[in-house]
């Protein structure tokens, strides 16, 4: 069996980050979200994985190399253009030859991995079987009708009227029956080769598609909010480990990792935390469920609930939370009079400011 990763996509919903930076690397817990997904396909058991690229591809191919790291032989396919999840099983069609496949869109986060839905699909007769999820707002996604033995007899996308609270989740298994539905199919009113529409054509056909649950939690990262709701769950799992240099006036309470390289002086760390390698804290306050990235330096500065990326700078900033601060970015305290707020914000971006 094999695997196809979606790792393009333009990630429009965490811009300004994902101008310059691939969706799927934002971190979670200092790790990008796509290798919490390339995990979990290997520990399914599967090894030989084809990884989608878009406009971000080179920066994916220098995250993940060859695959050897991850216990995995890595084949990059290029995507010419956003044209559908079902348009990426057409153009992959020589890698997964006719192999079943999981097919794994790379910015879900699912705790408890895939192993139980790929057992299940490698031991059932079936084409096709589905992940899905109960919501409360199902009009936002795609939305699947179940029958009375859990099979999947129609799809609806974004349905206003939704006729189950069942979304499906971004991961599919699949047989090379769906091959044939991905070449049947047309594009939709937006130009994209749909994978529901694929899907539908498979039931219409008389192929069998089935549902799977998801057991544990699952997020898609596209939005803040999500990203730092990953980035809690992770954390509330870490184990304590202090491998940098923290002095005798600072306080480590929780669930702490501190990375090797990591200098922490006159400080405050209250787990769970993690604290990225070569980082350096000075007299600050770093808060619950707060990730501060590799390289990164504070002084003078209160920190909680937040994501700071690898490199970035926050000096004589307090009551910074519930943020998300990208690569290379500084944020500091202004100085003078008058009290006034100097920004340089780019596009699409969001600033709360107390006024």
């Amino acid at each position: 069996m094999k695997a196809l990763v979606l790792a393009g996509g333009k990630g429009t919903r965490l811009r300004p980050l994902t101008h310059t930076s691939a969706k799927q690397l934002v971190p979670v817990a200092n790790k990008p979200v796509l290798f919490y997904g390339l995990e979990a396909i290997r520990d399914a058991g599967i090894t030989s994985v084809g990884i989608i690229l878009g406009e971000t591809g080179r920066e994916v191919r220098e995250a993940v190399g060859d695959g050897s790291a991850f216990g995995l032989d890595v084949t990059y396919i290029e995507q010419e253009a956003p044209l559908g999840l079902a348009h990426c099983v057409l153009i992959a069609k020589e890698f997964l030859a006719d192999d079943p496949f999981v097919m794994y869109l790379g910015d879900n986060f699912l705790v408890d991995g895939i192993a139980g839905m790929v057992d299940a699909f490698r031991a059932a007769d079936c084409d096709a079987r589905i992940l899905l999820t109960r919501v409360a707002e199902p009009q936002f996604y795609g939305v699947a009708e179940l029958g009375p033995d859990g099979e999947i007899v129609a799809l609806e996308e974004k349905p206003e009227h939704p006729r189950s609270d069942m979304a499906i989740v971004g991961v599919y298994t699949f047989s090379p029956a769906i091959h044939e539905a991905v070449r049947a199919i047309r594009p939709s009113a937006r130009g994209e080769l749909e994978i529901t529409d694929a899907i539908e054509w498979l039931i219409d056909t008389g192929h069998r598609v089935q549902s799977h649950f998801v057991t544990g939690y699952w997020k898609d990262t596209g939005r803040l909010q999500d990203m730092l709701e990953c980035n809690r769950i992770v954390l509330e799992a870490i184990e304590p480990d202090v491998g940098g240099t923290v002095d005798g006036f600072s306080e480590i309470t929780g669930r702490v990792v501190i990375a090797p390289g990591a200098v922490v002086e006159g400080s405050v760390i209250r787990g769970p935390a993690v604290i990225g390698a070569d980082a350096k804290i000075s007299r600050s306050y770093i808060g619950p469920y707060t990730s501060i990235g590799e390289g990164c330096v504070l002084e003078d500065a209160e920190v909680d609930y937040s994501i700071v990326l690898g490199d970035s700078a926050i000096r004589g900033v307090s009551g910074l939370t519930h943020s998300l601060i990208g690569r290379n970015a500084e944020v500091t305290r202004a100085t003078g009079v008058p009290n006034t707020y100097q920004l340089m914000v780019g596009d699409h971006s969001r600033v709360q400011v107390r006024a």
